[in-house]
């Protein structure tokens, strides 16, 4: 199942022939050409203190590129799962305007740097989030995705899809929901999941290029345990949410190699003692690393719910989106080398938007 988009140039006449090819074959659906707006808007970022009326935008694009040379200017993405051809700017300029409305939340080296840095991201229904969220906001040029599972119909409660995309694989999904952001992002899928045959390759080497950051979501315990081991290994740092009550796990084992996993929570347990518990064994060494006794209202009563009244653990979109948004305000100031200290962390939105206190009158506190 594809996920890469197909990146054509039409500047020489070898690009040209490939880009009439794939017309003139019927796959493509739709043509979708707007290089003449991306173009003066690439002009007002450049020149954001000039006043200028539509016409003045317009010469000041054509300075930039004449008109006659539109159709060879940029690059034409070919989206062969929609059937979509896409004429968009070159890698720098596409990345400067698409990213233009994050500065100076973001400085351009800012940006920049950050787009030199690779994130995997370990389970795809909260981590589909996260990693939308770090492509939105230009947060990692290079994603290594992990999930072994494929989109069904109880995911789409909190992950974004369509009704079309059931039974897509989630590495698969994401990486081109990324794509569809980004094309020029770098996207490798792990269709297995994180297994002992692919962890190494996960983590990378020096030739294929190490982690900078890992986004910890998946669900199944070993690979939890594996992961981090892995990461403290090689000083990668560790970010989980949680999906209740706002939490966010940081483990920064790039500052300390000695960090205990789960910062003590999980006793010495290592991935081999989990690999063979039982499901209530797992349970209660689950419960420990996420601290129980902290867990929401409603998540203590589903715990033993699951599987007589409840098919599984109860999640909400608003919580999902929240994690990412966490996640990736937190994987930024990590990347930009900001003080972020190991810790557990709750934005519980219950608590700081409390039911019953009203503000004062004529409108909210």
């Amino acid at each position: 199942m594809t996920y890469r988009p197909v990146l054509l140039g039409a500047a020489d006449a070898e690009g040209e022939a490939a880009l009439a090819a794939l017309l003139e074959s019927g796959a493509v659906r739709e043509v979708h050409d707007r290089i003449d707006d991306q173009l003066e808007e690439l002009v007002r970022c450049l020149r954001p203190g000039e006043a200028m009326d539509a016409g003045g935008r317009a010469a000041a694009a054509a300075e930039v590129c004449p008109g006659t040379r539109r159709r060879g200017y940029g690059t034409w993405v070919w989206y062969p799962w929609s059937g979509r051809l896409v004429h968009v700017l070159p890698p720098e300029e596409f990345r400067l305007v698409r990213t233009d409305r994050n500065r100076d939340k973001i400085t351009r080296a800012e940006q920049q740097a950050l787009l030199g840095r690779r994130i995997g991201v370990l389970g795809l229904s909260v981590g589909n989030s996260a990693a939308l969220t770090c492509a939105m906001e230009g947060v990692g040029g290079s994603f290594r995705l992990a999930d072994f599972d494929r989109l069904g119909l109880t995911n789409m409660n909190r992950l974004r899809a369509g009704v079309h995309d059931l039974g897509v694989e989630k590495t698969v999904l994401c990486a081109r929901q990324m794509f569809e952001i980004d094309p020029y992002l770098d996207i490798e899928i792990f269709r297995a999941g994180l297994t002992e045959s692919t962890v190494e390759e996960f983590f990378g080497t020096t030739a294929s290029g190490v982690l900078d950051l890992l986004v910890e979501e998946c669900d199944t315990l070993w690979a939890k345990f594996a992961a981090r081991e892995h990461a403290r290994a090689r000083r990668v740092p560790v970010l989980m949410d949680t999906n209740d009550r706002g939490l966010l796990d940081v483990e920064r084992f790039d500052e300390d190699p000695d960090l205990p996993l789960f910062h003590g929570r999980a006793e010495g347990t290592t991935a081999d003692d989990v690999r063979g518990l039982d499901p209530a064994e797992a349970l209660q060494v689950l419960l420990r690393i996420v601290d129980a006794d902290r867990l929401s209202p409603a998540m203590t009563d589903a715990l033993g719910r699951i599987g007589r009244t409840l098919s599984s653990w109860p999640q909400l979109a608003s919580g999902v989106m929240l994690g990412g948004a966490l996640v990736t305000d937190t994987a930024r100031r990590i990347l930009l080398g900001r003080p972020v200290p190991s810790g557990r962390y709750y934005v519980d939105l219950e608590a700081l938007v409390p039911a019953g206190q009203a503000g004062p009158a004529g409108g909210p506190a």
